[in-house]
Order: C-alpha cells, then sequence, then structure tokens
C-alpha cells in the first residue's frame, strides 16, 4: 500500500465542491443509458432488464422534500440493479399539470396586469402558460440532476410532448370506438372559481363549522329533514327514508306539492337503503341535480332533475329574494323564511368537512353538466369482457402486481368497488385539447383532424389524469411498437406517495390492461408525507418547508438522501429537520476520515496476506451485514439497509474495529500487520460499493481516490466508474 495519499484527502470533504463535478462525470460516462453500459461492455446484451418510469413532476415550480424522497428511493434501485449487472432504465419526465398550470400563471396574469385569459385569448394565454411550463421544467431538471438521479436523460419525456400526444389521441379514439368513452350529462364537481370540472384528488376537504337545520317543507308536511345546505332545497324533488324506518312506512308512495320559500315543489317520498337512519331526522331531502348521492338516487327512481344553482354558484329559481343571490347569501333568505314560517324546528352547530378546489380555492358545487366520460362498467370483448373495474382490480388482486405495504390493498379494493364512471374533460385551455370535431349533427373522433372545410373541435381539454395514465407504456414509445416497449414493459417498479394510490396509480393499471393486456409495473412502492421535526405537513403557510436546493448547498444531496431514508419505512410519514441532515453530512465526513486514515497508516501489505482467526471473524462480520444489506434492498426495506450500513461503518467500522487497529498497525508483529492492513481496505472497498446507492457523490469520489486494485480482486477496479461497478454480495 503506499502510504502517498491524494493531497484532496487532507483536506475536509466539499460536497459543494464534489457533487456537481461527479454528476457532470457521469452524465459524460453515458453510463446512465442502458445501451451506453451494453455498447462499453460494462452489461450484458443479454443481461435482464430493470426499468422504473419517474413519476413525472408537475411543471408548477419546483421540487419539495417529498420529491426528493421519491428520487432517492428510486435512485437507490436503479443504481443497486445496475450494479449488479442488470440493462437498468430509469426514464425522466415531467407533467404539464393542466388545472395547476393553467390556473398558476392566470393569477401571476390576473396580479400583475388585471387581465384574465379570455382577455388575452387562447392562443396568447397558451404562449405564456408553455413559457413558463418550460422555466419550471429546466429548474425541474436541474434539482433532479442536483439530487444524484441517475436517469436516462436522452430519453426524457413531457406528458404534452408530440410522442405522448399521438399516445393520448390514440387511446382516445380506440377507447371512443369501443364504446368507453362517452358525453353524458352527469353530476360533475364543479368549480365556480376556475370555471371548470375537477377531478376528486384536485379537492382539497377544509373542516368548517357549519349549522345542520331541521325543518319542514310547510306546516301540513308529514316529514321534517335535516340539512346543512337549505338554499337547495327549492330543488328538491323527494324525500327518502330507509324502507326499514317504522317511522315513515306509511308515508313512502305518497306525494305532496308545496310552495317552499317562493318555489313550488312536487315531493314524493321514497324508500331508499342509501338514507342513514341515524342521521338527522332519518330522512333525506332529494336534490338531484346537486349532489351525486342524490343524483343516483334519482336515476333509480325515475325522479326528475332541476337544477336550481349556475356555474357561478346564484340561484336561478325563486323571485327577487334567490333569483341571482350567491349561494351564501341565498341560504341566509331560506333560513330566515322559515323561522318566519315557524318551520324550523332546530339549529345544530356541526363540524363539517367542504370541498374545495385544490388550485383556486373555490367550493365546489356538484352540477349536472354535458361532459366526456369514461364506463368503468362495460363489457369489453377484446378483453374477455372484463370491465375496466374489473381490470383494475384482477391483476392486484390475483399477485401479479404487489403493493408495498401490502395493507394499502384493501384501500385499493374499496376504492375500485366504489368506482364511478371517470369525467375525462376539463373547461381549460392548457392541456391535450379532445380530438373530435363537430360539423352540424356530424361527429368525427381521430388523431388527426378532418379534412373539409367547417369543421369545430371541441373546445375541452383532458384531465391530466388521462395522459398520465399512459406514462409507463407511452414514454416507451407506444403506440409504436418500439424495442424499448419490448425490453422495459412492464416496469419493474413504481414509486410514488399513497395519496395518488387511486388517482394516478389505478388509473395507469385501468389503460395498460385495456391497451396491451397486460400490467404497467410488478411492484408498487409507496412512500409516506415528508413532515417537518414537529409532525406538521411542510407548507408555504406554516414556513416550515425545507428546499432540497438548499440542502444540497448546505449539507450535500448525499446527506439530505440519508436522512430521508433512514428510518422511514415504505408508506409511513417520515420527520426530517436541518438537524438530522446536518447529522448525515457529519457520516459523509466520517466515511472521508476513515478512508484518509486507512491509507495513511496502514503499511504495505499483499492481497495474498492471511488472514488471523481474528481478523477472518471481522471479516466474516461485515460480509453477513453487507448481506443483510442486500437482502433490505430487495425486500424493499431500505430504511433497514441504510441504517445498517450507516451504523457498521460509525459504530463497528471507525469507533471499533479502526481504534482496535491503531496498536497494530504501529506494532512490531509483521504478520498481524499485514492481516489488519488487508482487512481494513478489503471492508474500506466493499463498504463504499455497498453505500453507493445511499450516498452516490462522495462514494464514487471516494473510489476514484482509491489505490488501483487489480480486477480479480473481490471489491474491484476503482478505475472503473464506481456507478458500474459490481455489486459484491448476494442476498
Amino acid at each position: 500500500m503506499e502510504k502517498d495519499i491524494p493531497a484532496k484527502l487532507l483536506a475536509p470533504y466539499n460536497p459543494t465542491e464534489t457533487e456537481s463535478r461527479i454528476y457532470k462525470m457521469w452524465e459524460e460516462s453515458g453510463f446512465f443509458n442502458p445501451d451506453v453500459c451494453v455498447e462499453k461492455g460494462v452489461t450484458a446484451p443479454d443481461a435482464p432488464t430493470y426499468s422504473i418510469v419517474m413519476p413525472p413532476p408537475n411543471v408548477t415550480g419546483v421540487l419539495h422534500m417529498g420529491h426528493a424522497l421519491m428520487l432517492t428511493v428510486q435512485d437507490i434501485f436503479i443504481r443497486y440493479k445496475r450494479m449488479n449487472g442488470f440493462r437498468t432504465l430509469w426514464i425522466p419526465g415531467t407533467d404539464h399539470a393542466a388545472i395547476a398550470t393553467q390556473s398558476k400563471v392566470e393569477k401571476d396574469i390576473q396580479k400583475k396586469e388585471g387581465k384574465t385569459r379570455h382577455d388575452l385569448g387562447r392562443e396568447e394565454m397558451l404562449r405564456r402558460i408553455e413559457i413558463f411550463a418550460q422555466e419550471s421544467h429546466d429548474a425541474i431538471a436541474s434539482q433532479i440532476r442536483v439530487m444524484g438521479s441517475s436517469c436516462d436523460w436522452t430519453r426524457e419525456t413531457f406528458t404534452l410532448d408530440e410522442p405522448r400526444t399521438l399516445a393520448v389521441r390514440t387511446m382516445f379514439k380506440k377507447m371512443y370506438d369501443d364504446g368507453l368513452i362517452y358525453r353524458g350529462h352527469r353530476i360533475v364537481n364543479w368549480d365556480p372559481k376556475g370555471q371548470t370540472t375537477i377531478s376528486d384528488d384536485e379537492i382539497v376537504y377544509e373542516a368548517r363549522k357549519s349549522v345542520l337545520y331541521t325543518f319542514k317543507y310547510s306546516k301540513d308536511f308529514p316529514i321534517a329533514i335535516s340539512t346543512t345546505r337549505p338554499e337547495t332545497k327549492v330543488g328538491d324533488v323527494a324525500v327518502a327514508v330507509h324502507p326499514e324506518d317504522e317511522r315513515y312506512t306509511q308515508y313512502i308512495g305518497k306525494e305532496y306539492d308545496v310552495v317552499f320559500c317562493g318555489v313550488p315543489l312536487h315531493i314524493k317520498i321514497i324508500a331508499d337503503n342509501a338514507v342513514e337512519k341515524d342521521f338527522g331526522t332519518g330522512a333525506l331531502g332529494v336534490t338531484p341535480a346537486h349532489s351525486i348521492i342524490d343524483w343516483e338516487m334519482s336515476e333509480r327512481h325515475n325522479l326528475p332533475q332541476p337544477q336550481v344553482i349556475n356555474e357561478y354558484a346564484k340561484m336561478t329559481v325563486g323571485g327577487e329574494d334567490l333569483l341571482g343571490k350567491k349561494v351564501n347569501e341565498a341560504r341566509e333568505v331560506i333560513v330566515q323564511w322559515l323561522r318566519n314560517e315557524g318551520l324550523l324546528e332546530n339549529e345544530k352547530e356541526t363540524d363539517q368537512n367542504v370541498a374545495t378546489a385544490e388550485r383556486t380555492g373555490g367550493i365546489i358545487e356538484p352540477l349536472p353538466k354535458l361532459q366526456w366520460f369514461i364506463n368503468v362498467n362495460k363489457p369489453i370483448p377484446e378483453r374477455n369482457n372484463k370491465t375496466l373495474k374489473e381490470l383494475m382490480r384482477a391483476p392486484v388482486a390475483d399477485g401479479q402486481i404487489k403493493i408495498i405495504p401490502d395493507y394499502f390493498g384493501k384501500t385499493y379494493f374499496h376504492w375500485i368497488d366504489n368506482l364511478k364512471d371517470w369525467c375525462i374533460s376539463r373547461q381549460i385551455w392548457y392541456g391535450h385539447r379532445i380530438p373530435v370535431w363537430y360539423r352540424g349533427d356530424e361527429i368525427y373522433t381521430g388523431i388527426n383532424a378532418p379534412e373539409g372545410a367547417d369543421w369545430t373541435q371541441d373546445a375541452d381539454t383532458l384531465d391530466t389524469w388521462f395522459s398520465s395514465a399512459l406514462w409507463t407504456f407511452s414514454t416507451l414509445g407506444w403506440p409504436n411498437n418500439t424495442k424499448d416497449l419490448e425490453l422495459y414493459h412492464p416496469t419493474d417498479m413504481l414509486e410514488t406517495g399513497y395519496e395518488i394510490l387511486f388517482f394516478w396509480v389505478a388509473r395507469m393499471i385501468l389503460m395498460t390492461e385495456y391497451a396491451l393486456g397486460t400490467i404497467p409495473f410488478k411492484n408498487i412502492y409507496l412512500h409516506g408525507t415528508v413532515r417537518d421535526s414537529k409532525g406538521q405537513k411542510m407548507s408555504k403557510s406554516l414556513g416550515n418547508g425545507i428546499d432540497p436546493l438548499d440542502i444540497a448547498e448546505k449539507y450535500g444531496s448525499d446527506a439530505g438522501r440519508m436522512a430521508l431514508i433512514v428510518g422511514t419505512a415504505p408508506g409511513t410519514d417520515s420527520k426530517v429537520s436541518e438537524d438530522k441532515i446536518k447529522g448525515y453530512k457529519n457520516f459523509a465526513n466520517k466515511i472521508w476520515n476513515i478512508t484518509r486514515f486507512i491509507l495513511t497508516s496502514a503499511p504495505t501489505y499483499t492481497d495474498t496476506a492471511p488472514l488471523t482467526d481474528l481478523d477472518q471473524a471481522h471479516y466474516s462480520a461485515w460480509q453477513d451485514t453487507a448481506r443483510d444489506i442486500t437482502k433490505n434492498i430487495e425486500n424493499y426495506q431500505l430504511h433497514l439497509a441504510s441504517d445498517s450500513i450507516y451504523h457498521y461503518l460509525w459504530d463497528t467500522f471507525a469507533s471499533t474495529l479502526i481504534e482496535d487497529s491503531k496498536p497494530i498497525l504501529s506494532g512490531t508483529d509483521t504478520a498481524a500487520q499485514q492481516s489488519r492492513a488487508r482487512l481494513l481496505n478489503q471492508i474500506l472497498r466493499e463498504s463504499i460499493i455497498v453505500l453507493h446507492p445511499f450516498m452516490p457523490f462522495v462514494t464514487e469520489e471516494l473510489w476514484a481516490l482509491l489505490p488501483a486494485r487489480p480486477e480479480s480482486l473481490s471489491g474491484g477496479n476503482n478505475k472503473q466508474l464506481l456507478c458500474v461497478t459490481r455489486w459484491p454480495y448476494q442476498a
């Protein structure tokens, strides 16, 4: 062993100077591209494949610590598999996130210029959104690199680029031709502020105090009802009771005419199992046009569905006291009328979860709208007459797809069992425009616009989840039968937050099973929410957010990665603080110092020097640890694997083994010196390899600083980049 060590090792480790340089070296090597790995001989042409498609961050700003956790988990698996000789592909990409992106730009224009999108026009508005989206993309791509993500940038994708647009239009036409996509008049989540439908996942439920009012429609009406929204009662067509509720059985089937706050109503008493006997009076005023539950009830009982609230959340019926009033104002008018008429029996304060639009803050109004839907209950002949719901359920139920942790499976099945037809149209300008054209009574659906004059394209755009549901196979070249699609699909793992298990993950299973007749991925690894040191969710309003770029600048991305992974089991929320991150910066320094000590203090030795019984025991203990780490990675227990390598290097290797080695290395027993020097160097080399997926930057730097060793030795040849060096152990 040479005692002349690189001067760099004599100074403390500097992640700021190191990490950007190392990443540039990785990119220039081309080893993130599996084709280059094969060309350069580091991966066998017939090697097994391993693929991940990155969940695309929204181009609405910059990444947060939740994204950093996602990237870290995926990068650990990709690096580990690459080092095990797999032909690994990790495709990066971003999502146009239609509503979120357009809303952000609209707010900025309104604030700075006092203008709306309608003032600018569709073309100018889209131009500005695209500029913003590109700037956001560039910032996000930079952050992904800063985190050390070893993804193949030559295959980068965007949900709104040309290949993905082709995939979206192809899928829409296929589903339309198969009768799965239809245009219908149904209840949707309507955002009066954003003037568009939104999906369930774009709803934020806010806990607010409300009042539960109990009253009768008129003095001679036999049943009292309870509601927190009396303003909708001018649209009631029935009162529903439970079939087994003895209090009301005598009234079932009877019909009454009343005048409620100046509005004539015809009310029928119906029996329906959806009614909760123990809520309020056990009787439900049925307002079909303004409640999904009531709409479905009205369809079961063939009831009319009058709309009394419009798209701007204003009343469309009543006299001067109601007509044109906002819903909150109308509520007060009706409540006062009930008091004056002596019809109000009770007012009780209650807690209520109010549905609001995530992007605009507007209170959601369930409204009947003419929209585009996907039928999830229609049998599909080419899929053995299974419905889309059945296609979503089957691969998880039969174990083709494994959810990690598995207890999320029950929630997944519950969601599918209650799934309704999917509203896929949005009344915004940014996104995939619906590929349907109209000319008089003619309708044309196609990948390209129809030939001829006077055709008008549908003004709506598709729900963002429609394009992202195609993500695993559209990124690999579908609908063209590409080599990538053949090699890397189904992908091996999807890593994402548990909160979008249904809204995105389930829809990817739906689309892939339908289009390809196969699964999109073999494993679903779910991570939890990254919270602050007090367990609070990070947010701008609380001022407790941690920026991954700031962390990289202050402590190094390696430290941030370890802080996110250690102690974070799949599917569980985690706490992270700057103190925790700082602790792992100290760990990076500890590894640096360990390397300096061994290269400085170990005398010349041979790689064939026999190990003493004691040193063989030390080496066997390390091998057991390394195998356990390998096993834990294979079993998706990254929190255990990272904790093991941390404690081994700090507590066993540095604090015990190296300290015990100092008198041996400075002693006179040459055989003991040779044995201990070989032991320390061997464990150092192997531990740097094993630590690499977790802390790639500092390990790659140290690997290059180690003296060259023969290729035949366990631990690999450090004159080859560490990122493609072979993993030394099997599980």
